[in-house]
């Protein structure tokens, strides 16, 4: 997937995730809502900060390496957040 459309989902799933926190009607709740909202916030802006590397220094053999590197690690985190979830929604069945 390109970088733009891992910062578009990422927009759009901050948006959801805060609209949902505003409508909640516990605290817990909107807690919970808030930590997914600020979740995919960061992402977003480590994937916006990725790109404008990408941009600047993306020729740059050293700057290539450390950008595998960093979306490596976006992508575990990514994973980790897919199984959190998965956890999450196995919990409450």
């Amino acid at each position: 997937m390109p970088i733009y459309e891992q910062i578009a989902t990422c927009a759009e799933q901050y948006s959801r995730w805060k609209r949902l926190a505003l409508d909640a009607q516990t605290l817990p709740a909107m807690k919970e809502c808030l930590e997914k909202a600020m979740f995919w916030m960061e992402l977003q802006s480590s994937f916006v900060a990725l790109w404008s590397v990408e941009r600047t220094m993306g020729n740059d053999p050293s700057a290539k390496r450390k950008l595998i590197v960093a979306k490596s690690n976006l992508s575990r985190k990514l994973a980790d957040y897919a199984q959190k979830t998965l956890d999450e929604l196995n919990w409450r069945r």
